[in-house]
């Protein structure tokens, strides 16, 4: 029996990965190291985790670039039961953290299921569209299911509360509707009917009202609601053409509230300045791009629909991030993609590039058989 061989996955998509970890790595332990030598008695505590993280996303991400694609469509209905029932359970049995349950606690270390509903999300979205074909154009027959599950898995997601994840799989499920062809008058029928709930969401709790009241004039406040951001333009501001230097930043000092986590980029412009910051852009744009590449090359439509979710799960991601912490949106508590300090947030991005490899493989392989046919 002859064996059917698979091709080589996009290089430049992998070695820009492999860079942002590392890179993400070295900025966490910048940020992180005053805070965990006063916290844990060791300023290695959270990059060494982080590290742990890092390299069993980067075995996941291996397995899942061997693993054909195809395999995820056949699998969307498992992983979709299996993550509605995680979010029932954080609900019930989850750590209450700031006033929210979105982590279960084991072992010392935070999952948090919410992060791994956007990857179900993209293969569910993508696997059942694929299977509808034209009649993913009938509401009734078509949309309306997709628009009750995506809805559930919102709603329980609110209820954590999550605002930021929610702001995202919105983006997301709207990116693979429009690839997979939606009629796009229910598209916007279904896009009006959703804003006067993001509006009532935004102002239903007053964190959230804070956060708006922040963005919208982040100096009424210094002490209060404004104060994040105001630490964060100060480490912009600080940082200036060149920086001052990895590990010489001062806003991490105690300033900069959650300075490794969702506000690292803030430290990244302190130490590295206006050019480490453009080059941080330049190596997350030329991953957007290579995995766009990829997605549209892909004579699949459920490997087209997979590889635009996922591009789109980093860019938002990315833009949600660096927009809070510019000041050019409100704040949402959304982690920078590969390099901020998380595990959950981690091996996520770094399993969906996996697949996004995977689906590089398939196209490489495809092409080598065009090229051979064409010989012939």
């Amino acid at each position: 029996m002859k064996l059917k061989i698979r091709g080589r996955p996009d290089f430049s998509l992998f070695f820009l990965t492999l860079l942002l970890v590392g890179f993400g790595l070295i900025m966490i332990f910048s940020a992180s190291y005053p805070a965990a030598f006063i916290k844990h008695d060791s300023p290695w505590h959270y990059v060494m985790k982080q590290g742990v993280f890092a390299l069993t996303g980067l075995f996941v991400m291996l397995i899942f670039m061997c693993i054909p694609f195809s395999v995820w469509k056949k699998a969307s209905p498992i992983l979709l039961t299996f993550s509605l029932v995680m979010l029932v359970l954080v609900l019930i049995g989850g750590a209450d953290i700031n006033g929210a349950r979105r982590w279960f606690v084991l072992g010392g270390f935070n999952l948090q299921p919410s992060e791994f509903s956007k990857l179900t999300v993209i293969v569910y979205l993508s696997a059942i569209i694929s299977r509808k074909g034209e009649r993913i154009r009938n509401f009734r027959n078509g949309l309306l299911p997709i628009i009750l599950v995506i809805g559930t898995i919102l709603l329980l997601i609110m209820r954590q509360p999550d605002f930021g994840t929610v702001l995202i799989l919105f983006f997301i499920a709207v990116t693979i509707l429009w690839v997979g062809d939606v009629d796009l008058r229910h598209m916007l029928l279904l896009s009006m009917a959703l804003v006067p709930m993001f509006v009532y969401l935004a102002v239903s709790k007053s964190y959230r009202l804070d956060r708006i009241s922040a963005f919208l004039n982040p100096l009424d406040d210094l002490q209060g609601s404004g104060y994040q951001l105001t630490q964060s333009l100060y480490a912009l501001g600080n940082g200036g053409l060149t920086g001052t230097g990895i590990g010489q930043g001062v806003q991490k000092l105690f300033y900069l509230p959650e300075a490794h986590t969702d506000f690292i980029f803030a430290v990244v412009g302190e130490e590295l300045g206006f050019v480490g910051t453009f080059m941080l852009f330049v190596v997350f744009f030329l991953f957007i791009w290579r995995g766009f590449i990829t997605a549209i090359r892909s004579s699949d439509p459920f490997g087209l629909m997979l590889g635009m979710g996922i591009v789109m799960m980093v860019f938002i991601q990315f833009l949600l991030n660096v927009g809070s912490v510019i000041g050019s949106l409100p704040i949402t508590g959304v982690p920078l993609p590969f390099i901020s300090y998380g595990g959950s947030s981690l091996i996520l991005c770094l399993a969906s590039t996996g697949i996004l490899l995977s689906i590089s493989r398939d196209n490489h392989r495809r092409r080598q058989e065009n090229s051979r046919n064409s010989t012939k």
